[in-house]
């Protein structure tokens, strides 16, 4: 059924019907666009425009169609335009003329806009709540590993001692500000924007407070014309997918090395590796490969819709059906990312030799040797200079700074005594000053 076809003398070509559709994937939208509609009669029937006895048939017809669909006796496939018309039809099929109601002082326009506010309205709420699973996850893997010591890097290079635990606490900043982000979004885009018709309402004397507040917004859209053109809320949400996505990838990315062999900092369970078809040696980090690979499709939607909706004069355009199949593709991908995460992590094993022993090879306390000695008088930079010297020295004989003894510090410094070495030893120095902030 054709919801626009009166003013039309000749049959759309199969090939433009084909192009045109969108009910391939918009049927995912088919419980908010009957939650729509519901509320929509609702409001119809308190306004005196639709009767009682219209409003409860519509309904009951509406909730017969949302159980079968539910059931799976009833398949949301045919030559539909969309989700939209093929609700509609099937519930003319049940009503006949009253069916035909339903669509009164409404357009499609606003009645995909508050189908997609309110599916991007419930995804963006379980992604923030993913969100918080990995944040507890990230914690407690920090608190079973309390103490435990690495290298924190510069360039990739072994710069200072840090904690395990510290080093996981700052991807648990990240995903906090993810998290708050999701929010922002979320408060920004609780507006309803049914009731603004195709762009400029409807003479029906209807009442926009009402649907918003019976399909859980704060308020109605205070313009018409933005209400059914606005997709803000969609890019702002990618936009904190994208960011989300790019802080797994560098997580992800820190993994992929650790459980490498010239790291051995940690292994990946076996429930998310995967082997080699001709190396049976091989155990493949492929659960944090695919998350970091997927970062990119998840920034491909983002630039879609921002290309899509960059030259778009108001207010509804066909382009802003290219909206939904990128965000659909998005937002899964979110999710089943930070799930994986949170799996992969809640399982992964430490090798706490392995960090303390690049700590040692690292020269790590170096900065803690220079601090000594100007805690002695000698002046900074004379003590970088120096400190670098010593490195140079243990690199020739293969020991680590606290390995020297007093004499050999002595060569290069009067400065030193003994307590240099309860000074630069890496747990004492992590007890000093900011650094109790890593324990």
């Amino acid at each position: 059924m054709k919801l626009w076809g009166g003013r039309f003398t000749s049959e759309e070509s199969e090939l433009m019907e084909d192009f045109n559709s969108s009910l391939s994937f918009d049927k995912t939208l088919y419980k908010q666009d009957i939650s729509g509609s519901i509320s929509h009669v609702q409001m119809l029937s308190k306004c005196g425009i639709l009767s009682y006895d219209e409003e409860f048939l519509i309904i009951n017809g509406l909730c017969e169609i949302l159980e079968q669909i539910e059931s799976g006796s009833l398949l949301i496939e045919g030559n539909y335009e969309d989700i939209h018309s093929f609700v509609e039809s099937k519930l003319v099929e049940r009503l006949g003329d009253t069916g035909k109601k339903l669509h009164t002082a409404r357009s499609r326009n606003d009645q995909v806009a508050v189908d997609m506010r309110l599916y991007a309205k419930k995804k963006a709420k379980e992604a923030s709540a993913e969100v918080a699973v990995l944040i507890t996850v990230l914690k407690e893997l920090g608190n079973n590993n309390s103490g435990v010591i690495m290298p924190g890097y510069t360039h990739m290079q072994r710069a200072q001692v840090v904690t395990f635990k510290y080093h996981l606490l700052a991807y648990v900043s990240m995903f906090e500000r993810d998290a708050k982000r999701l929010e922002n979004a979320i408060e920004i885009m609780d507006e309803s924007p049914l009731g603004c018709c195709a762009l400029a309402g409807t003479t029906y004397d209807i009442d926009r407070e009402l649907t918003a507040k019976t399909l859980g917004f704060k308020k109605p859209v205070s313009n018409f014309m933005d209400g059914v053109s606005d997709r803000d809320y969609l890019l702002e949400l990618l936009s904190a997918f994208s960011i989300i996505m790019m802080h797994l990838s560098r997580l992800c990315e820190e993994l992929i090395l650790w459980s490498t062999k010239e790291f051995s900092f940690i292994e990946i369970s076996d429930q998310f590796a995967t082997g080699s078809s001709i190396m049976p040696q091989k155990k493949n980090p492929d659960a944090a490969e695919l998350v970091r690979g997927k970062t990119g499709r998840v920034y491909g939607s983002l630039v879609s819709l921002l290309t899509t909706m960059k030259a778009l004069p108001l207010a509804y355009n066909k382009d802003m059906q290219e909206d939904k199949e990128a965000f659909f593709d998005a937002v899964n991908t979110v999710q089943s990312s930070l799930k994986i995460m949170s799996e992969m992590m809640r399982t992964l094993k430490i090798n706490k030799s392995k960090m303390k022993e690049a700590v040692k090879l690292g020269f790590l306390n170096a900065t803690e040797v220079a601090d000594y000695l100007v805690l002695k008088g000698m002046p900074f930079r004379d003590a970088h200079g120096l400190v670098g010297s010593i490195i140079r020295y243990c690199e020739e004989k293969s020991r680590a700074i606290e390995d020297l003894k007093l004499e050999e510090l002595n060569a290069f410094s009067e400065y030193f005594d003994e307590g240099v070495y309860e000074y630069i030893e890496y747990e004492i120095s992590l007890e000093k000053g900011i650094k109790k902030e890593m324990l």
